[in-house]
């Protein structure tokens, strides 16, 4: 059973989330059918420009890319632990290859407040109005370890900012 959160009242291990649990970042609309999800473990939540945030960030070379590029919203949804190997699937399997949702055995389902879908397995929803974006520029890369993250032919992340709308939990 899900409940709401009050944005203020949510007090996520961060750190695990994005690098232990990962989650689903998923874009498009829901009602159209018209969506994509990928599994990510890089991202962030705070308060940017007095405003409660969530920050992902996404290749220019993924399916989902054009979801959230052409939208105005997406969800962050994470799972129990029995859904592992569901986002794995989901994190190496591109959209455009098939109906990777359905191979990993998910139930989209339409959020409270975006068009974006969630889970119905999902235990946390956080939903997000996109907000604000911007391209990694490597010459800016203070650390040299991070153009590790890349390969040669460059595709940098795009980030994007969101306005957290509404966060859902499960007991």
């Amino acid at each position: 059973m899900m409940k709401n959160v009050p944005v203020k009242d949510f007090s996520p291990e961060i750190f695990r989330l994005f690098d232990d649990r990962w989650m689903l970042l998923s874009a498009g609309d829901f009602r159209s059918g018209r969506f994509n999800t990928m599994t990510v473990s890089w991202g962030s939540l705070g308060i940017m420009w007095h405003k409660p945030i969530a920050h992902v960030v996404v290749r220019p070379s993924r399916h989902t890319f054009s979801f959230i590029e052409n939208g105005d919203s997406f969800t962050l949804c994470a799972f129990p632990e029995r859904y592992r190997d569901a986002l794995s699937l989901l994190g190496t399997r591109s959209g455009r290859d098939g109906d990777k949702i359905a191979d990993a055995g998910l139930t989209p389902c339409a959020a409270a407040c975006v068009a974006a879908p969630a889970f119905t397995e999902a235990d946390l929803v956080i939903e997000c109005r996109k907000i604000y974006w911007h391209d990694f520029a490597p010459d800016r890369f203070l650390d040299a370890s991070i153009g590790r993250n890349y390969p040669p032919q460059g595709d940098y992340h795009r980030s994007y900012y969101g306005e957290i709308l509404e966060i859902r939990q499960g007991d």
